[in-house]
């Protein structure tokens, strides 16, 4: 409503409302697919300006925890989603960029993750349509005209794949924003058809490998052959 002034405190007023919706969703009084009230309504619900609740909504969009539609209709307005990732990668881009995240740092926490969930899911029989997704990922991987681009999106989606077959939901939301916090990096480090021709051959072959050890139980070689082929990686790019 115009003129509304915030009675929360002063630049922070849009704490109000992230804190509400948190609490809504603790105690199920909101749940993922349900849409959040307009503007108006939870400025004057909480007794803050309007460009606060907006404040409140870009944050939460970030964090992966809305989408907003324009127009009407079922899919317009803020709605709750889920999507843990997405917030998580976008805070650790910037400090990765800003130099205080350094990537080999990144690149060990992604050793850690990915070696655990191979232990762990290999003690798991890996179920038909999982299995049927990683064979398509490394057939795709496995044309030589494959561009660089699309190599690298197909690699991201097979490692995460890997770290979902553990079964744990914070491992794989984790695992796949570390991935992305450092995509760019990945990217660019190798810049010429020349230099990433050698460079894909291998990782096609250490991609084989790793899954006939999952395949096969081996979660202790499939947890080698994951470090080896993440440590190869960033040691012959210099990523």
């Amino acid at each position: 409503m115009t003129g509304t002034t915030d009675r929360a405190a002063g630049p922070r007023a849009y704490e109000a409302v992230l804190a509400s919706i948190e609490a809504d969703l603790r105690s199920g009084r909101l749940s993922i697919g349900d849409r959040l009230p307009g503007e108006r309504t939870l400025s004057e619900q909480h007794g803050i300006s309007r460009a606060s609740v907006r404040d409140a909504i870009r944050i939460l969009d970030v964090m992966g925890l809305v989408r907003t539609a324009t127009g009407s209709g079922p899919k317009s307005g803020t709605v709750l989603i889920s999507d843990p990732a997405a917030g998580l990668s976008s805070t650790l881009r910037l400090h990765v960029a800003s130099q205080h995240l350094p990537v080999a740092d990144i690149v060990q926490a992604r050793i850690l993750l990915e070696t655990w969930a191979a232990t762990a899911a290999a003690v798991k029989e890996i179920d038909a349509p999982s299995l049927a997704r990683a064979r398509e990922l490394l057939s795709l991987m496995d044309d030589p005209a494959l561009d660089r681009e699309a190599f690298h999106d197909l690699d991201s989606q097979f490692h995460v794949l890997l770290s979902s077959l553990a079964g744990n939901a914070v491992v794989s939301a984790m695992m796949e924003s570390l991935r992305l916090s450092i995509m760019d990096y990945v990217r660019e480090s190798v810049t010429t058809d020349d230099q990433w021709r050698p460079v894909a051959r291998t990782l096609r072959a250490q991609h084989h490998g790793i899954l006939d050890a999952l395949c096969a139980g081996d979660g202790e070689l499939a947890a080698r052959l994951l470090r080896e082929h993440i440590e190869w990686f960033f040691s012959e790019t210099g990523s």
